[in-house]
């Protein structure tokens, strides 16, 4: 993939209200003072809109509503309900339903270039043991990844965007996704057409991984493609051995097979893992069940490794029966774009470069469509309990990273313009 120096020189466009030189943007440090006037501007528009107590209030108070109200894959009527509530008040035109439960909404000219941002929206299965005054009120369902302060951020980030409209030369169109738990709700918007027109994307997702305020990424591959698999072995009776099947035999031979695709077929440096997590029988100890039923997961990080450890355990065993998401590989110059512009949210010490990551997001399918980055902004502080992982029932978000998401969501919509009109240098 070339870097910014390869990129090929497009034609200047006579429009100089963009908010950054293409200068600023290539450059490791900002060259000129025109830059730095600029880059301080923008910075200090930004954050003022983000941090004004209104506005941050009103961020928690949405997340905190979504919070109490949980919803499952495809079943987030109501959070959609409150997104459209909001959007109607400031203003914002927008699409629903889509893919069932999602909201698509655009803010600027509503001509090109176009560029998204996404935010998730589902809930997951699980009983909040958090005790605080916004505790899930639905039994056995929790937001403890994060969607509901991701849409919290990017509706402050819509807020922002509005209220500097008059600044974008081009449209940010506001995708809230359903189902990314699940694995398809991302697959499910693109077939609505939700990147038609649309020249890049970008994600932010919250990750106790980090401090609160930093920001994490890499270009290139960045977390694993998952699959799972599940196979069914039928057998027959034990006293009559030479006439059928032993499926536990079956079974124990093709999980052992199945392991051997890891540890003696696969580059011990091309990162891939392969867990065979269940095997299931319904027999008592005198007989042989008349059948053996496992299965597991699969992830790799690269598009071709994972195609082709999918395809060896299809060898191995048949019945995949489930969804697979692809590795999410992140394009290197709307990396360097989404890097240069979060640091000057955040300050350059606040920018990490993060290890591939074995977690999976259906983010990536995006990614396969238009280029796009996806980045960790963290959330960890131990003052304010939030130093769970997610997916934990201890799961808990420090508030204050919601101005700082919505500010590096907005700020990448409004460099973008810039970036797509001029060539890096």
């Amino acid at each position: 993939m070339m870097g910014p120096k390869n990129h090929p020189r497009l034609t200047l466009l006579p429009i100089f209200l963009f908010l950054f030189h293409p200068t600023c943007l290539s450059s490791t440090t900002y060259q000129t003072k025109e830059c730095s006037n600029q880059t301080s501007s923008l910075k200090s528009e930004i954050l003022e809109l983000a941090n004004t107590p209104n506005t941050v209030k009103w961020m928690k108070n949405i997340r905190r509503e979504i919070h109490e109200y949980p919803e499952l894959a495809y079943e987030e009527f109501k959070t959609s309900s409150v997104i459209r509530r909001e959007l109607d008040k400031l203003g914002v035109v927008y699409q629903w339903p889509v893919a069932k439960t999602g909201v698509v909404a655009k803010v600027g000219s509503g001509f090109a270039p176009f560029v998204a941002l996404r935010a998730d929206m589902d809930a997951l299965p699980i009983q909040e043991l958090v005790d605080w005054d916004h505790k899930s009120k639905v039994d056995g369902k929790m937001h403890a990844c994060a969607h509901d302060a991701h849409v919290a951020m990017l509706l402050g980030a819509a807020k922002i965007l509005q209220e500097m409209k008059d600044k974008l030369k081009g449209t940010v169109v506001l995708i809230f996704q359903p189902a990314e738990e699940k694995g398809t709700g991302a697959k499910d918007m693109i077939q609505e057409n939700v990147l038609e027109d649309v020249e890049a994307i970008f994600g932010l997702h919250l990750a106790s991984l980090y401090p609160l305020g930093v920001v994490a990424s890499r270009p290139g591959e960045f977390l694993a493609g998952y699959g799972s698999f599940k196979a069914k072995i039928k057998g027959g009776l034990a006293g009559t051995p030479q006439r059928c099947l032993d499926p536990i035999l079956a079974a124990s031979a093709s999980v052992i097979s199945l392991q051997n695709i890891i540890s003696r077929e696969v580059d011990p440096l091309d990162s891939q893992v392969l867990s065979v997590a269940m095997i299931q029988s319904e027999s008592g100890h005198e007989l042989t069940p008349d059948s053996v039923t496992f299965g597991g997961t699969y992830r790799a990080f690269s598009k071709k490794s994972f195609n082709a450890l999918r395809n060896r355990i299809e060898e191995v065993i048949k019945g995949q029966e489930h969804p697979t998401i692809p590795p999410t590989t992140n394009d290197e110059r709307i990396y360097q774009l989404a890097r240069k512009v979060s640091s000057m949210i955040v300050g350059e010490e606040n920018i990490k470069l993060s290890p591939i990551v074995t977690g999976s997001e259906d983010f990536a399918f995006y990614l396969e469509k238009v280029p796009g980055s996806f980045f960790f902004l963290g959330i960890k502080n131990e003052k304010s309990g939030s130093i769970y992982s997610a997916h934990s029932p201890q799961f808990f978000i420090d508030e204050d990273v919601l101005p700082i998401g919505a500010a590096i969501h907005a700020a990448f919509a409004l460099s973008y313009y810039s970036y797509s009109t001029n060539s890096y240098l």
